[in-house]
């Protein structure tokens, strides 16, 4: 029973690691200082009205459908970034971006 709690444990540490290195370099073609460049307009609180013209280029060459898969880790982009997953959503139609149509 130690052992299962102790695997359980590690395998939890390993996957946050690993989320967080991921992270830090950026995810699906969008870097980290494309995510911080986006952050003002999807940030939890006062968020601006419309994402910079920096946030909109990256966004323009980042993977949206990859993206999309993201979307239900908030937590992540929360604790990393300080984004609402709901306002980052939308960030690429205020870019003139066209989501995925499953996302």
């Amino acid at each position: 029973m130690a052992k299962a709690q102790a695997m359980g444990a590690l395998l939890t540490i390993l996957v946050v690691l690993a989320t967080s290195a991921e992270m830090a370099h950026g995810i699906c073609n969008l870097s980290s200082n494309g995510i911080r460049a986006c952050q003002p307009a999807a940030a939890i609180r006062n968020p601006t009205d419309q994402p910079s013209a920096v946030c909109c280029a990256a966004l323009a060459g980042a993977d949206l459908p990859c993206l999309c898969r993201y979307k239900n880790a908030a937590g992540v982009w929360v604790r990393f970034y300080r984004i609402d997953i709901n306002r980052a959503m939308g960030l690429p139609g205020k870019c003139g971006l066209a989501m995925p149509a499953n996302c």
